[in-house]
């Protein structure tokens, strides 16, 4: 599902590589808290978190999540 950007109308795959995405109510995965921000953070989440991208800085679980994963050391 597309998600588009209040403040310039970009389009991404996902709401957190987006400035201010439009989105609706989103849940954690990790911590099950409902109703979060795309910027929540949990403790569960952040021990997931292995890589960062080189290019924006966004960190994700998994490298193909990124477009220049670099593991976290």
């Amino acid at each position: 599902m597309a998600h588009t950007c209040k403040s310039c109308g970009a389009v991404a795959d996902h709401p957190g590589h987006l400035c201010d995405p439009i989105v609706e109510k989103l849940s954690c995965s990790y911590c099950g808290e409902k109703d979060v921000s795309v910027t929540h953070v949990c403790k569960a989440k952040l021990e997931a978190m292995k890589y960062s991208c080189g290019s924006c800085g966004r960190i994700a679980a998994k490298d193909e999540e990124l477009c220049k994963p670099e593991e976290i050391g």
